[in-house]
């Protein structure tokens, strides 16, 4: 996959790659192809896996600020469909961040939705949720309504529509449900498998409950920069 670097700290050996598919890659120095220096824009090649990517190789360095030498460089050295890496694979084309509660919703399931790395701020865990809430209440409705007309309530299938039609909805909703969880967690600078306490009756739900209220940690942390639009 190809993919643009975000940050990389030479001494400490770690950065982040943004990828062409809009999810941002943790890289260390043993991920490397062949040691190099990595600036921020570099655009490399690189194998993803679980958030993390493996042989990263540069193809193209970041084009000179300076205006004359960056046309002198993007012809004489980036390839036409990397000639703005900046568009493709940086913050203002990585999925967009979106504009309204409903965005949230919509990337959650779709682009995001096997996605357990990195972060994710307040409004967005909250926006998922809410219409995660308000999805599951019309699909309800749709299900009573279909029962009512089928006179499921007068017989022994009872709400059967209703039941199998929420439950599909939940089902088909639990892994980006969990992956929004576990990033709001990431967020506030904490482990993902802190989820786990929700297991715990009667006060696990309330722990996950403090951890989506927590303000973003202002500051990159192991899981990535501060989300887009977070004001520090």
């Amino acid at each position: 996959m190809r993919g643009e670097v975000l940050h990389y700290d030479e001494d400490q050996g770690f950065g982040f790659i943004s990828g062409a598919d809009g999810n941002r890659y943790t890289f260390t120095r043993e991920s490397l192809r062949r040691e190099t220096a990595m600036p921020n824009g570099t655009v490399v090649e690189f194998q993803p896996g679980g958030g993390q990517a493996r042989d990263v190789f540069s193809i193209a360095a970041p084009i000179a600020a300076d205006p004359g030498i960056k046309a002198a460089s993007a012809q004489a050295s980036v390839p036409p469909a990397a000639a703005s890496p900046a568009q493709h694979f940086g913050r203002s084309s990585e999925t967009a961040e979106p504009s309204d509660l409903w965005g949230y919703f919509w990337r959650g399931v779709t682009q995001n939705y096997f996605n357990f790395a990195g972060r994710a701020r307040r409004k967005e865990y909250w926006g998922f949720f809410l219409f995660w809430v308000v999805s599951l209440l019309v699909i309800g409705g749709i299900g009573l309504f279909a029962d009512n007309e089928m006179g499921n309530f007068d017989s022994s299938v009872s709400a059967a529509v209703t039941v199998g039609l929420c439950g599909t909805f939940v089902l088909a909703t639990l892994l980006p449900s969990l992956g929004m969880t576990v990033r709001r967690i990431h967020d506030i600078g904490l482990s993902g498998w802190l989820y786990l306490v929700v297991l715990i009756p009667t006060i696990g739900s309330l722990i996950i409950l403090v951890f989506a209220l927590i303000p973003t940690q202002a500051r990159e942390n192991q899981w990535g920069p501060v989300p887009a639009g977070v004001r520090i």
